[in-house]
């Protein structure tokens, strides 16, 4: 295959990567009854309302869907206390990242994100052929002032994912208005909030900041708490001039009727949702709680996962933990991501990585 023809900016790109298969795991070191915590899925099924909601519609696939998603865009701008045309839908979150792309960026372009962040952010903006600006985050977490300071007159977009992927650490309403405050008008301010389900209610819901700052957009999923993380369903919430650049580059039904289907129905069953996150949350802290007493120094975790600043022993450790059937995320040289799963899982997870550990040493 040739590739002379291919955009630069394609051709230097690197592929997404997704979290390894649990069946891949099993192939590669010869185990059995491996699983995944890789892909911060949820690792309940969606509640039976909703999958019945998604096996009706898929009965009616031979015709397309509503491409803007009407009747999904209205129910969630009444669950949200706004009008329609707030809202915007995509292919999952990063669906909307890609739209956002499109609509704004031209090569030469700036972005400017934390780092370490969500693997996508970089993808997108290369792809676009604009430049990353990335600003070195303060222990684990962002340091809003910096990313202010990095913003020039070449700079079209902010990206701020809170929970933050991989390490977990989330941005409170008072300190993002403050840093609104301190961003130009015409530089758009993405609030990637993929995880936003997970997230103490102390640190305020960001929608309340968008009737004062037109330029910012906040995005979530319903990949995560919902789990349907294989429906691809993701929305955004900004001002309506904004929503209607998003609309423009929106890949013609990006949301199929399947989709839809499941995301209506799991907003009408959000009380039913509720203890299963309750549930991760517990996890979640019972996990932190446990790792603390053998020693790891953890950032706070806002999200269904925890991140283990192992820096150089990465590869090494992840690859040990892995042989005993417990697949998790390496970031090279960093540390390891650990979705949150069922107390079982969980404690698969504690009793590899305890193992695991000791070949370190």
């Amino acid at each position: 295959m040739t590739t002379s023809r291919l955009r630069p900016a394609v051709n230097a790109m690197p592929s997404y990567r997704p979290g390894k298969a649990a069946e891949q795991a099993e192939q590669e070191h010869g185990i059995s009854q491996a699983i995944k915590l890789a892909s911060n899925e949820n690792p309940y099924l969606p509640v039976q309302s909703v999958i019945d909601a998604m096996q009706t519609a898929a009965t009616t696939v031979n015709r397309y869907c509503d491409h803007l998603a009407t009747d999904l865009r209205g129910a969630l701008a009444t669950s949200l206390g706004t009008d329609s045309d707030h809202i915007a839908v995509g292919c999952g979150s990063v669906g909307l990242l890609q739209q956002l792309c499109l609509a704004y960026l031209d090569p030469g372009d700036e972005v400017v994100y934390p780092w370490r962040s969500f693997e996508a952010y970089p993808m997108y903006v290369q792809l676009m052929g604009a430049q990353s600006v990335h600003v070195p985050l303060a222990g684990e977490a962002f340091d809003l002032a910096a990313v202010a300071a990095a913003v020039t007159d070449r700079t079209k977009l902010i990206l701020l994912a809170t929970p933050n992927n991989p390490t977990g650490t989330a941005v409170s309403v008072d300190d993002l208005a403050v840093f609104l405050d301190r961003v130009p008008d015409d530089v758009v301010v993405l609030i990637d909030e993929a995880y936003r389900e997970f997230v103490d209610p102390k640190f305020g819901d960001p929608v309340e900041l968008l009737a004062h700052h037109r330029n910012a957009v906040v995005s979530r999923t319903f990949s995560k708490a919902y789990g349907l993380a294989g429906a691809r369903v993701g929305y955004a919430v900004a001002d309506p001039g904004l929503i209607d650049q998003l609309n423009k580059v929106l890949v013609p039904f990006a949301v199929n009727a399947v989709a839809q289907a499941g995301a209506m129905a799991a907003l009408a069953a959000v009380d039913e949702y509720a203890p299963l996150l309750a549930s991760i949350r517990d996890e979640r802290a019972r996990i932190v709680a446990e790792l603390t007493e053998q020693g790891w120094k953890l950032a706070d975790t806002q999200a269904n996962f925890v991140w283990l600043p192992v820096g150089a022993d990465t590869e090494q450790l992840y690859l040990e933990i892995e042989r005993r059937g417990v697949v998790t995320r390496p970031f090279a040289g960093e540390g390891i991501r650990v979705t949150i799963g069922t107390p079982e899982e969980n404690d698969r997870f504690i009793a590899a990585l305890t193992e695991a550990k000791q070949t370190l040493t």
